[in-house]
């Protein structure tokens, strides 16, 4: 009888008990997946020549919903580094969004000399195209020397276009490198208006709330303003002022190096989400913001000054803002957000040296002249001929033409001219001839310099400066391969990743080969990153990680698979 009424009562204990597991256990987050907009939408904020010191350095005084919204609700991790020399911006930001360095996504510079054209053309200048929103006679832009395809190229095929990719910044090459070639559109401003604008690679026209934006002069509250700190000490004024030559000042000059230029970016980033339905669509969207004032203020200032200080505080009160419209807007929930940097900054010469740090400011020209008569001696010329056309500390670019008249092919063209470098003081170099080769030292070095590499830029010489020399006589610059160029922030935040602080080794190339796999996408063309498995929710993880070898890395450098030791912390939302 007893079993019989066991029997009997067992349908009803399951019952209870299988109610009791679904109220107390909370579900598994769904995986992402971008074919059925999950999240609804990935948010890239790059912060243009921010240090990854900047993040620790003024951490006390963050307010609660800006950075600390990856410090302490994010996956942060502490020890990021690009694995290459050719620290600017268009490498920089084309390295975060293809998941490879120059050597898979071609832009080896800002600009480079074109021996066909007989000037200097810019990574994205391109006279098939033309600017759209402003009256501009000069070359358009477009990604057309992106060699790889990017993070929002694989939504855009994987979706067959119903995601959405926009991207932003006051720089063209900051706007279009991260959108790759399928972007539905990149804006960035006319530096002297501050007009946004666009080009007709994307479209022919602007959209109308552009143009609306345009027409009522938004650009023109942050003239004649005053910004100052939170001791009330004015840093700069927006005051209209002249050049040098008599012409006026313009918008990105004057406005560019203060934190009114983020608010100017955020206002445009949320019309264009509001208006083009940014993140409610049917599939993922991604939207990449750059914001571009850090660098053009850290170029005059350095990263220790008062001013850099007061603008990591303005950029956390910005950030903060605008987490805080993306969740009305869309729902934090429902975002994926990271945050990473082109890359650093080289301290001050004058106050590095004042530390006796070895520290230069040099005069590219200067060097160029130099240079040039060293070779002239070299190959018994004169007069002195100009073999090599233009030096962006410390990459010397050269005159095929000039060489070719002499009968010197490149090879040898390039050889000379690292020897000449060097006898003026660098510490090595690398020729392109070299690089195309892979006749490298197999050594950190030899690596960085391969990265480094691209068939674009004609001939060129990499050199190898001192740590703490730059190639400026005022502020200073960056362009090397020491860790004050090369460490960035890499952190990111929403509902697949487990918040924590990661100490493992990673590389700005592993943001695009994450999202692409929590995606259920396929990674960049040339993507050599890894996915961070370590920051992912139980849910996201994989069951046993493996790391897998890069080209070119031998098995002694691979990066570890282990899993980091973390401080973890509760998923929250802000």
């Amino acid at each position: 009888m007893y079993t019989s009424l066991a029997m009997r009562a067992f349908p009803r204990v399951f019952a209870l008990l299988l109610i009791t597991v679904l109220i107390f256990v909370p579900p598994r987050p769904a995986l992402g997946s971008a074919y059925n907009g999950h999240p609804r939408l990935i948010v890239v904020i790059v912060i243009d020549q921010f240090r990854a010191d900047y993040l620790e350095r003024f951490r006390d005084q963050y307010g609660e919903g800006g950075f600390r919204t990856f410090l302490d609700k994010g996956a942060y991790f502490t020890n990021c580094f690009y694995d290459y020399a050719n620290t600017s911006t268009a490498p920089g930001h084309a390295t975060l969004f293809t998941g490879s360095y120059s050597n898979g996504h071609g832009i080896v510079a800002n600009e480079w000399w074109d021996s066909q054209k007989k000037k200097s053309v810019t990574s994205v200048e391109d006279d098939t195209t033309h600017i759209v929103g402003v009256a501009d006679k000069g070359p358009g832009a477009s990604p057309h020397n992106l060699l790889a395809s990017t993070l929002g190229d694989q939504l855009k095929l994987a979706t067959q276009g119903k995601a959405r990719v926009f991207t932003l910044a006051l720089k063209d090459r900051a706007a279009i490198l991260p959108g790759g070639h399928a972007a539905d559109a990149a804006y960035w401003i006319d530096r002297q208006s501050g007009a946004w604008v666009t080009s007709n690679y994307y479209r022919d026209g602007l959209p109308k709330w552009v143009s609306d934006f345009n027409a009522n002069n938004r650009a023109t509250k942050y003239w004649d303003r005053e910004w100052r700190d939170a001791e009330g000490n004015l840093l700069r004024s927006t005051a209209h002022k002249k050049r040098k030559d008599g012409k006026d000042a313009g918008f990105y000059e004057v406005i560019g190096s203060t934190p009114f230029a983020n608010d100017y970016e955020f206002e445009f980033a949320k019309e264009l989400m509001l208006y083009e339905q940014v993140g409610l669509g049917p599939a993922t969207d991604l939207l990449s913001i750059s914001l571009s004032a850090n660098d053009i203020l850290g170029h005059q200032v350095g990263p220790d000054s008062p001013e850099m200080h007061a603008m990591a505080l303005a950029m956390d009160r910005q950030l903060s803002d605008f987490f805080d419209f993306l969740g009305h807007q869309v729902g934090l929930a429902n975002v994926w957000i990271a945050l990473s940097a082109d890359h650093g900054i080289a301290p001050v010469p004058a106050v590095a040296a004042k530390l006796r740090l070895p520290a230069t400011a040099l005069n590219p020209e200067e060097l160029r002249t130099q240079v040039n008569h060293a070779l002239a001696a070299k190959f018994s010329q004169a007069p002195v001929a100009e073999f090599v056309k233009a030096i962006a500390y410390p990459v010397a670019f050269l005159n095929e033409d000039a060489f070719s008249a002499i009968k010197v092919k490149e090879d040898e063209a390039e050889h000379q001219t690292g020897e000449a470098l060097k006898k003026l003081g660098l510490r090595g170099y690398f020729t392109k001839s070299q690089l195309a080769s892979g006749t490298v030292p197999n050594t950190e070095a030899g690596r960085q310099y391969l990265h480094s590499y691209s068939p674009e830029g004609g001939w060129y010489v990499l050199g190898v400066p001192p740590p703490f020399a730059v190639g400026s006589l005022e502020g200073t610059e960056h362009a090397t391969p020491y860790s004050y160029d090369t460490q960035v922030p890499l952190a990111f935040y929403g509902l697949a990743f487990q918040p924590g602080t990661y100490r493992t080794h990673v590389e700005p190339v592993d943001m695009a080969p994450t999202f692409a796999s929590l995606l259920g996408i396929i990674a960049p063309s040339h993507s050599i990153g890894r996915v961070l498995t370590e920051a992912l929710a139980p849910s996201h993880r994989e069951s046993a990680p493996v790391e897998k070898s890069r080209p070119g890395s031998k098995p002694s450098e691979l990066r570890p698979a282990v899993l980091p030791v973390v401080q973890p912390r509760e998923a929250s939302l802000p």
